[in-house]
């Protein structure tokens, strides 16, 4: 099934006067193309917990995963709603994309395979994981690991160089 469209709009207050919206396959070849993701996630008192992972784009949404007992995990039992961020730290360059949705934990055992196959085709072998019971496992990455997915309700784009822009693009449920 080909991935929707989102509705694209232009946010003028924080765009160049010239700046027009970035076109949703610009973010995703983005997404694709980024190594390192920022996932922000809520603490069960409220406080932030934002830190670094890897994160494939498959069908549509990320998919990260994490120890059952990391904090990221235990914020997610509490609130699923998440944030990935990845981009570029020049100031006058680049294209940062945000991903606003919920973290989905994923069981099936023919997705999972499917999704393991993806992190070694983009991560390489050092990221080979089997699956079995309904996640992750690699002895080399701390042995089971629970897998979610995060398919974007809102994005956001922040283009920089000779014109800023702001985009943001909001998905049907």
């Amino acid at each position: 099934m080909p991935e929707q469209l989102p509705r694209t709009e232009l946010d003028p207050r924080y765009s160049s006067a010239d700046a027009t919206a970035t076109p949703w396959p610009r973010a995703v070849a983005v997404l694709e193309e980024a190594e390192i993701f920022w996932l922000s996630t809520v603490r069960p008192d409220g406080r932030p917990h934002v830190t670094p992972l890897i994160a494939p784009w498959v069908d549509g949404a990320l998919y990260f995963c994490t120890g059952e007992e990391e904090c990221k995990a235990r914020n997610l039992a509490a609130n699923p709603r998440v944030v990935l961020t990845t981009g570029t730290n020049a100031y006058d360059k680049g294209l940062d994309v945000v991903i606003e949705g919920e973290a989905v934990h994923v069981t099936d055992e023919r997705r999972l395979t499917r999704l393991a196959e993806a992190w070694e085709a983009q991560y390489g072998p050092e990221w080979h994981f089997g699956v079995r019971d309904g996640a992750f496992h690699s002895e080399q990455h701390n042995g089971r690991a629970l897998v979610f997915e995060v398919a974007p309700r809102t994005a956001f784009g922040f283009g920089r160089g000779e014109t800023f822009s702001q985009t943001r693009w909001r998905f049907t449920s």
